[in-house]
């Protein structure tokens, strides 16, 4: 893996004031896991490293590649357990090693996947979810890192559902501010947008077709957490790859004869 420039180290405050921004009130708790994660890891919120679900910090795939690049992880290999693994059901095991320094012992973790474990949204990319989970794990052991990374939770129904919206007298809802307000996946979505100068109309058509829906208005909430995350960690790992995704959701334009 090839060194990059280090990252400018970006101070807790402008974190936590991106992470309330983006999911409204944080207790104290998670607050202090936040500055002991800025400090340790130098992970950025606004460059996707990062995410709270449930009142909880999780890791990204993207954050656990950026921080082994930034520690010189010189690499990382995987390969496939086919003992453990059954192509005919889609199940998959990974095993993977990451390598901190050459010529030392590496740290290793194993990754499974099968449809059981996996969202719908990507049936029949086991494999590369295999792969993904097992990459993680072993990065996370080789930092020390106790989080779970967000890929390792599937579909996320292991994630305790977010507080109802409270109702007035008179059964209208009334905004809390929660993690999972439309408002607030929205900052997010649209601070990715800004971040890596997406197109926001074929953003929103990508993001229609990921969650199965005509609109993203029509998605839930869990479709559309996943979908940012997903498009976090594509404009991190290969923008042009993402920018050639979204032009496939340009329509043509009519000529008038």
């Amino acid at each position: 893996m090839q060194p990059s420039a280090r990252r400018n180290r970006i101070p807790f405050h402008s974190n936590a004031r991106l992470a309330r921004r983006l999911w409204g009130e944080i207790s104290n708790v998670a607050l202090k896991h936040l500055k002991e994660l800025t400090a340790k890891y130098t992970f950025r919120i606004d460059a996707g490293d990062l995410l709270l679900l449930g009142g909880r910090w999780y890791v990204t795939h993207a954050g656990l590649l950026s921080l082994a690049d930034r520690r010189r992880c010189v690499a990382i290999e995987t390969s496939i357990e086919s003992n453990l693994s059954n192509p005919t059901q889609n199940h998959w095991v990974f095993k993977a090693t990451a390598y901190r320094r050459r010529g030392r012992k590496g740290f290793s973790g194993y990754g499974d996947a099968d449809p059981s474990n996996v969202s719908p949204l990507v049936r029949g990319a086991e494999m590369r979810v295999a792969e993904t989970r097992a990459v993680n794990r072993a990065l996370r052991k080789a930092y020390g890192i106790g989080l779970c990374s967000v890929e390792e939770l599937g579909s996320l129904s292991g994630l305790p559902n977010p507080p109802k919206n409270p109702r007035s007298s008179n059964g209208s809802h009334i905004s809390n501010g929660s993690n999972g307000s439309p408002g607030r996946l929205r900052d997010r979505l649209c601070l990715l947008i800004r971040q890596y100068n997406l197109d926001p109309i074929l953003v929103k058509e990508y993001a229609a077709h990921f969650c199965g829906t005509e609109t993203i208005k029509g998605a839930s909430r869990e479709l559309v957490e996943s979908f940012i995350s997903h498009l976090s960690s594509s404009a991190k790992e290969d923008i042009d790859g993402l920018i050639c995704k979204l032009n496939s959701f340009s329509r043509p334009v009519e000529v008038k004869q």
